[in-house]
């Protein structure tokens, strides 16, 4: 498989080097295939479906081509996958894709083992370590602390922003020893983003240091989480007509989102072959895209702290890859776009739990009020002229081409559920009067000493403390 530049179509580089990477340091772009190869239609067609690891396999094998050979990789993914998602139906034609079933409870753990795993492999021939720059928001620091965590030859360095995070996020993050130390910035997601960016195109700084990156600007943390959408579309296609009586259902899948990472993994495996037929991104208050969407303008603009943390985004990087995949149009075609405040955040949490029991997290609940709102009358009305103000909370005001599946009530929705709701116990508590339960593995972090190092949103300062400590 061949590699190309969000900034440069012209760039061509193999699989190993766009991880080993993570963005292309002389344009500043993010890697993407020239190409997506599709999964075989006899392959798509069993049922019972594949398994996750088989899923995971076929889907891998295509992108890093004879880089990985198939019994390195099959190795590679068995050791990534100790776990797997899991598709809850919550009435008959919604479904909560469970993605925090690995060991730091969000859907990070997917992609982050496997590219640990993958960087891992490439890097035995060399001498000096590989340095891994991540910027968090929440759970991406966690999930690649983990990862990462005594891997021979890796060094991982996590920016994340002070006082913007859940408390148990930051206990995630801050306890990390030996190879993995976290850097409390005194600023937002877009400050610590910015440093990091700003980093690998520093061609001073990496003259010195091999650098690369573990957020969802390196494609091997993007294409791993192509896998679970494809494991669940096809769970869902074929429990459909059992759950609902839907034989050919329009598989909507509405992701809670940010850095676009997730989303833009869902398209992957959409253009691979994957039953879906469109989606919703669902943010919260950090509505740049959703605004993209309807206006066609792209206006990237500083955070604003909500909730939903984890979606606390407001200059993506995963638009250019988006972009670069389809134009405008096209993307009007295959998603909605939807936003929710705070308010709207909590109410979500509590009208999910009382109408059919399950505990969602804030930023799952996003997601449900999107596709519940959707298919309760929202697309109905905008499809008849009723559009609300995209300065309002709601459906913006875009028409998607599967738009009439859902007034039809020939469409099912599959909600992210992105973290488990204990990461967020107190939000939870507050909305629905009672605390999730703890998971054994989240409550032995608690117990571990902060390690976490202050560090100001100054790129000099940090260039700095980056030379004195790798």
């Amino acid at each position: 498989m061949i590699y190309t530049d969000t900034r440069d179509s012209c760039v061509r580089s193999d699989f190993r080097t766009a991880v080993m990477n993570g963005m292309n340091a002389e344009t500043g772009g993010l890697y993407i295939p020239v190409e997506f190869p599709k999964l075989d239609k006899s392959f798509l067609g069993k049922n019972p479906e594949p398994s996750f690891r088989d899923i995971a396999f076929e889907s891998a094998k295509p992108f890093v081509g004879n880089e990985i050979p198939s019994d390195d990789l099959q190795a590679i993914i068995a050791d990534a996958y100790p776990f797997s998602a899991q598709v809850v139906p919550v009435d008959p034609v919604s479904y909560v894709l469970e993605l925090f079933h690995g060991p730091t409870c969000a859907f990070k753990d997917f992609g982050a083992r496997f590219m640990a795993r993958v960087m891992s492999y490439f890097n035995r021939s060399e001498s000096d370590p590989l340095h891994i720059l991540v910027a968090t928001s929440g759970d991406t620091g966690s999930a690649v602390g983990s990862a990462f965590y005594n891997v021979p030859g890796l060094d991982v360095t996590i920016l994340y922003p002070e006082g913007k995070i859940s408390p148990l996020q930051e206990k995630q993050l801050s306890t990390f020893t030996g190879n993995v130390r976290s850097l409390r910035v005194a600023g937002t997601f877009d400050d610590c983003q910015k440093l990091v960016k700003t980093a690998f195109t520093d061609s001073q700084l990496r003259g010195r240091f091999r650098l690369s990156s573990a957020n969802s600007i390196n494609i091997a943390r993007l294409l791993p989480q192509s896998f679970y959408y494809t494991y669940a579309a096809l769970v869902v296609k074929h429990r459909s007509p059992r759950d609902n009586k839907i034989d050919d259902p329009a598989i909507i899948f509405t992701v809670p989102s940010g850095n676009f990472g997730n989303l833009t993994s869902g398209l992957i495996a959409r253009e691979m072959g994957a039953p879906i037929t469109g989606f919703v991104a669902a943010t919260n208050a950090n509505r740049t895209v959703p605004d993209w969407i309807a206006s066609g303008e792209y206006r990237p603009r500083p955070s604003v702290a909500t909730l939903s943390n984890a979606m606390d985004v407001g200059a993506p990087s995963n638009y250019e890859r988006i972009k670069a995949i389809y134009p405008l149009e096209k993307v009007r075609e295959l998603f909605a776009s939807y936003w929710l405040d705070d308010e709207g955040t909590m109410d979500a949490i509590r009208s999910c739990y009382s109408r059919t029991g399950y505990i969602i997290d804030p930023h799952g609940a996003v997601a449900w009020h999107a596709w519940d709102d959707i298919r309760r009358g929202a697309m109905t009305r905008l499809m008849g002229g009723l559009a609300g103000s995209p300065n309002e909370p709601g459906l913006t005001p875009n028409v998607p081409a599967w738009a009439q599946r859902v007034a039809g009530k020939s469409a099912v929705g599959v909600i992210l559920e992105t973290a488990h709701p204990a990461k967020f116990g107190e939000t939870v508590k507050e909305a629905i009067g009672r605390e999730p339960s703890l998971p054994d593995r989240l409550e032995k972090v608690m117990s571990l000493p902060d390690m976490s190092i202050p560090m100001a949103a100054d790129y000099e300062a940090f260039r700095a403390w980056l030379v004195a400590n790798l």
